[in-house]
C-alpha cells in the first residue's frame, strides 16, 4: 500500500476542514482504496508554515490553529518562506492548493499548481482562477509529467460537476443556466424576508457565507468566474471572467423585492452560457423568475446549475448546506480519483 505525502497550500476554513476529513476517514481510506497518508507541509498567510518530511501531526496542526499559534513550532527547522520554495522542499506526491482566489489573472496560484505540475505531484485546488486563467495550459503540462490537475470543487463545493462530465462522452452542451453564488441568493430571500441589503449582507458574513468585502459576491464576479469555468473545461471554450456580462445585485431594492413578491415573483442573480452560432456568450444578471421556473424555490444558501446538451436534455445539479467541509470534500474526491486513475 503507497503512502502518498500531501502538501497543504493554504490552511484557512476549507484547508482545516480538509484536515479534519482526512482524519476522519483515514481508516476507510486506507481500507477501501489502499491509500495512506502523510502531511509533510502545511502553510498559511498569517499562521505560519511548517516542513517535515517524515510527516507533520495533523491533529496537533488543527489544536495550533484554533489557538491563534503558528505552526511554525511544528517544524524540526525553519521552513522556507518562499511558497514556491516550500512546495519543491515539500517531497510531495499530491498538492491541495487553497490560497485566495485571484479574479484578474489567477495568480499566484496558477504558478503554484505549475510548479507542482513540475515537481511530479498531482494538483488539487477550490481555486477557481486557476482554472479561468490556465485550464489549457495546466492540464497539458500535468499530462507531460503524468500527473492529474483536478478542480472539483471551484463551481460547486464538493458537488460532481467535472468528474461527472469526465464519464459522459461525447455530448455537446449547448447552454448553462442556473444560480451559482450563494450569498447573493441568500441576500435576496433575505430582502424578501424585509431585512434591509445592509442587514442582509451582514447576515450572510455572520453565518461565514459573505466574506468581509462580499464585493466579489455581492457584483456578481464570482458567479461570472464559475461560469466562466464551466465554458472553458465543458464546453471546451477558452472563457475569463471578463468576457461575462456582468451585473450584480447592488441596484436591487427593498421596493422591488416588495413588489416582484405581489406579483408572484422572485429576483435571482442568475449565470446564464449560451452557444450563439460558432460563438459562446454568458451573463450574469438580476433575473424575475415566476413560481412555475425550477429557479424560484431556490432560497437561501442552496444553489443550482442546469446544462443542456445534444443528447441528454436538461441536467441539474442542486446543492443545500454548503460550506467548507462539502468543498473540502470535492478536494478529497480528487485527491481519491487522482491517484487511483
Amino acid at each position: 500500500m503507497k503512502t502518498f505525502k500531501l502538501l497543504l497550500l493554504g490552511f484557512g476554513n476549507v484547508g482545516q476542514a480538509l484536515a479534519r476529513l482526512l482524519l476522519e476517514k483515514r481508516s476507510e481510506l486506507e481500507q477501501r482504496y489502499s491509500i495512506r497518508f502523510l502531511v509533510t507541509a502545511v502553510a498559511t498567510r498569517t499562521h505560519g508554515r511548517a516542513l517535515n518530511p517524515d510527516g507533520l501531526d495533523l491533529e496537533k496542526a488543527l489544536a495550533i490553529m484554533e489557538s491563534g499559534h503558528s505552526l511554525d513550532e511544528l517544524s524540526p527547522s525553519a521552513a522556507p518562506l518562499d511558497s514556491l520554495e516550500l512546495i519543491r522542499a515539500s517531497g510531495a506526491d499530491v498538492m491541495f492548493e487553497n490560497t485566495p482566489v485571484n479574479y484578474n489573472d489567477g495568480q499566484p496560484a496558477i504558478s503554484y499548481i505549475e510548479t507542482a505540475l513540475k515537481n511530479n505531484m498531482q494538483a488539487i485546488t477550490a481555486n477557481k482562477g486557476t482554472v479561468v486563467h490556465g485550464y489549457s495550459y495546466l492540464q497539458a503540462l500535468a499530462a507531460e509529467h503524468g500527473v492529474k490537475f483536478f478542480f472539483e470543487s471551484t463551481v460547486m463545493d464538493g458537488v460532481p460537476i467535472f468528474s461527472s462530465f469526465r464519464q459522459l462522452p461525447v455530448m455537446g452542451l449547448t447552454s448553462i443556466w442556473g444560480i451559482l453564488n450563494a450569498t447573493t441568493n441568500l441576500v435576496l430571500s433575505r430582502l424578501e424576508a424585509g431585512d434591509s441589503f445592509d442587514e442582509a449582507v451582514r447576515y450572510s458574513q455572520e453565518i461565514g457565507i459573505a466574506e468581509t468585502d462580499p464585493s466579489g459576491d455581492i457584483d456578481g464576479w464570482d458567479a461570472a468566474v464559475k461560469v466562466a469555468a464551466l465554458i472553458t473545461v465543458l464546453m471546451d471554450h477558452p472563457f475569463t471572467p471578463d468576457m461575462v456580462e456582468r451585473t450584480g445585485i447592488r441596484s436591487i431594492t427593498p421596493e422591488m423585492i416588495a413588489k416582484a413578491k405581489a406579483e408572484g415573483k422572485r429576483y435571482k442573480l442568475v449565470a446564464h452560457a449560451w452557444k450563439e452560432g460558432e460563438k459562446i456568450k454568458a451573463r450574469v444578471s438580476p433575473e424575475l423568475v415566476s413560481s412555475n421556473s425550477i429557479l424560484y424555490n431556490i432560497n437561501g444558501t442552496t444553489t443550482i446549475v442546469q446544462f443542456e446538451s445534444d443528447v441528454l436534455g436538461k441536467l441539474s445539479f442542486i446543492e443545500e448546506d454548503l460550506g467548507p467541509r462539502t468543498t473540502a470534500y470535492g478536494l478529497l474526491a480528487d485527491f481519491v480519483n487522482a491517484v487511483r486513475e
